[in-house]
């Protein structure tokens, strides 16, 4: 900045502090929007499609479960190939979501049901069934023998409630 005088620069550095802070704001506007964009429709949209404007969204099913860096992919694997299409056919399901944590390598399971009773509703016998299907599909995707316990243990089940 030569040839310019000590106000000048000091101009130039506040306008370069002020845009920079900008920059950021509308970074992180944008971050946050494509975030939005790439969720699925049901998980953006359930909870405002109750006609009378509320949210559907009563109850959400909290469970963990242990998962290994190993077993990640045979996880979803026998994911979709038991719990998905099953839940899918459920009264009251309204969606699900999956997360991974490598640091406790845990399965974190969050499933959103329109009401506690829909949820409950649905007898034992019948998730008894899914999850001996689910775990044979896990043991046979890592190749384990079938007589063995299941590979993806329960950790943690809850519920989680609209504030």
């Amino acid at each position: 900045m030569s040839g310019r005088g000590p106000l000048a620069g000091a101009l130039m550095q506040s306008l370069l502090q002020r845009f920079q802070s900008l920059m950021i704001r509308v970074a992180a506007l944008i971050c946050v929007a494509f975030v939005l964009m790439g969720q699925s429709a049901d998980v953006r949209f359930a909870a405002f499609a109750d006609p009378d404007g509320g949210y559907d969204v009563a109850v959400i099913e909290h469970l963990r479960i242990s998962v290994p860096a190993r077993g990640r992919a045979a996880w979803m694997e026998a994911e979709r190939g038991s719990w998905e299409p099953w839940l899918a056919q459920q009264t009251g399901f309204l969606g699900r979501d999956l997360l991974w944590d490598p640091e406790t390598e845990e399965g974190t399971l969050l499933i959103r049901w329109s009401s506690r009773e829909a949820w409950k509703a649905i007898p034992s016998e019948q998730v008894a069934e899914v999850q001996d299907r689910f775990e044979q599909l896990a043991r046979e995707a890592m190749a384990l023998p079938q007589e063995m316990d299941n590979p993806f243990p329960l950790v943690f089940e809850g519920e989680l409630l609209r504030p």
